[in-house]
């Protein structure tokens, strides 16, 4: 199959990252090795300054300086560009460093930003409140869903379309196709969180141009390291880590060689876990909506985007790991997440996602929190609003009568 730029890439996420992985240890190991070295020697001195030049680089063998390169965390990178159907990519130290970064090099002061108006919390008020405030860079933030409201945003200093492959948490699907060509009709680029959907959905193959991931979710799996990356084109990634002007070089988000390795060696099964996520929320999904709840999951019938999903999904790895419920109160909401916490031992009381064990959360009371009352109006984040990442542990048919039992004391009256 090809990409929107007519490159012919293999179809399959997982075979792209098998394709990727012809690195060896240091003594000939399976399993790359750790470089964990800051600064790296040169064997002759004229080399220094043709590396401070950017005249010689590791594409010729040679390294400068841990913030600036540093080769496992660079095979790392080859690894995601290659799941990610980019040709480059560059990792950070979290995922907000990776947002942050890429808006940073693709905005020059007085740019504007349109921007899907339900977005993990971190990233509203980094567009909202923090790149205005210090960057002169605004942002107009509508509904993805409304394609003419989207084009009607438009500037002539736009330069990004930023939106989430799924949002956060209202679980929407963006039709990155769509946006891409509105985004390309105007000479901005299109920038695509795909952290809810790594491995599902590949937003390059519909037209993105950037694609950013927090690695901490899903792809690390374990909920023990902070990490995140950026898939582009060649020309993008090179200018980030320019030593004059890279917005990751000059303000320094380095992910740790030792953090670059755990990911690196749990981006394999990758596959299987994503499908196993997928397999248990949709038979949440499915229990909840039999139980009456007003459940949200883009591999129900009943989702709105359900079709969009499955025309964008790649064959074969589900309908990603996440659900919401929306309970219409807090009250009801809190009662819910208890239960199965501290009755059920059904999973946590915890923000984040892509743990093997089920993780739950109130959105509008945490991840969503930096959003005012009525920003998470608009994006319809009620304060019953409750995601879960749904974790693969335990026998189904115990979960799912846990997850029945939660249900039914949240509707209890009190």
């Amino acid at each position: 199959m090809s990409d929107f730029s007519g490159r012919t890439v293999v179809a399959d996420p997982m075979a792209r990252v098998a394709r990727s992985r012809h690195e060896f240890g240091e003594h000939g190991g399976v399993n790359l090795s750790i470089e964990t070295s800051a600064t790296f020697t040169v064997m002759e001195a004229g080399k220094m300054p043709a590396l401070f030049e950017g005249r010689e680089g590791p594409k010729g063998g040679c390294f400068l300086y841990g913030r600036h390169f540093n080769p496992t965390v660079m095979v790392l990178a080859r690894h995601l560009a290659a799941l990610e159907a980019t040709p480059h990519a560059y990792c950070t130290a979290s995922g907000m460093a990776a947002i942050s970064g890429a808006l940073l090099h693709a905005c020059d002061s007085g740019d504007h930003v349109v921007a899907g108006q339900a977005l993990y919390g971190g990233t509203w008020a980094l567009l909202h409140d923090f790149l205005p405030r210090k960057a002169n860079v605004h942002t107009t933030f509508v509904d993805l869903s409304d394609l003419k409201a989207v084009r009607a945003a438009f500037k002539k200093e736009t330069r990004v379309l930023y939106c989430e492959t799924v949002s956060n948490p209202t679980l929407r699907v963006a039709d990155l196709p769509a946006l891409a060509a509105i985004a390309h009709e105007h000479g901005a680029r299109l920038i695509v969180d795909n952290t809810f959907s790594p491995v599902t959905v590949t937003p390059a193959l519909h037209g993105a141009d950037v694609v950013i991931h927090s690695l901490t979710k899903f792809i690390n799996g374990a909920s023990d390291i902070v990490a995140g990356c950026v898939c582009a084109e060649g020309e993008f990634i090179d200018g980030m880590y320019d030593l004059h002007t890279g917005s990751l070089m000059l303000l320094g988000p380095a992910m740790d060689p030792r953090a670059a390795y755990e990911v690196a060696t749990r981006l394999p099964n990758l596959g299987l876990r994503m499908s196993a996520h997928a397999e248990r929320a949709l038979a949440y999904a499915q229990a909840l909506e039999a139980l009456g709840a007003k459940v949200v999951y883009p591999g129900l019938p009943s989702h709105p985007d359900h079709a969009l999903f499955r025309r964008l999904a790649n064959p074969g790895y589900g309908a990603g790991g996440l659900l919401s419920v929306d309970f219409g109160s807090a009250e009801r909401a809190n009662r819910f997440m208890e239960h199965l916490q501290n009755t059920e031992d059904f999973g946590y009381m915890a923000v984040s996602l892509g743990f093997s064990d089920t993780l739950m959360s109130a959105s509008a009371s945490s991840t969503s929190s930096e959003l005012d009352e009525g920003a998470l109006r608009a994006a319809g984040i009620s304060p019953g609003w409750v995601r879960l990442s749904a974790g693969y542990t335990g026998r189904l048919e115990d979960r799912l009568a846990q997850l029945e039992r939660g249900y039914r004391k949240a509707l209890e009256v009190s």
